[in-house]
């Protein structure tokens, strides 16, 4: 997927949660190869990124609030001071992210891989 498409599909999710899921649409980036992608303080509220490869993406700052990683690859990504609550990350791939500072109270971590994953300063 290209900056283009990418930044099309956040400004689609931006207007349906901004006009209280009436406009725009929901972002749907199941199955996404986003690898390195930027989306840093991204709003991703409730967005379906299930398998989605997000390897060394920058999330810093993000969003995600009850979004639907299931299944996703975040190996080694940037998930710096994001808002991760009520996140769906069973059976994702978290290998050597960083989560420092990040919010995870409600977070299902169920069979997610977490080796070498930063949680300094995580808020549970």
């Amino acid at each position: 997927m290209n900056k283009q498409e990418l930044n099309k599909i956040l400004e689609l999710h931006k207007r349906w949660f901004d006009g209280d899921f009436i406009e725009g649409e929901r972002a749907n980036l199941e199955g996404a190869n986003l690898a390195g992608a930027s989306l840093r303080g991204a709003n991703l509220w409730a967005a379906d990124l299930g398998a989605a490869d997000f390897r060394n993406a920058d999330f810093r700052n993000a969003d995600l609030l009850s979004a639907d990683l299931r299944g996703a690859n975040l190996t080694g990504a940037n998930l710096r001071d994001a808002n991760l609550m009520d996140v769906d990350f069973r059976e994702a791939n978290l290998s050597g992210a960083n989560l420092s500072g990040a919010d995870l109270r409600g977070a299902d971590l169920t069979g997610a891989n977490l080796r070498g994953v930063n949680l300094t300063k995580v808020i549970l």
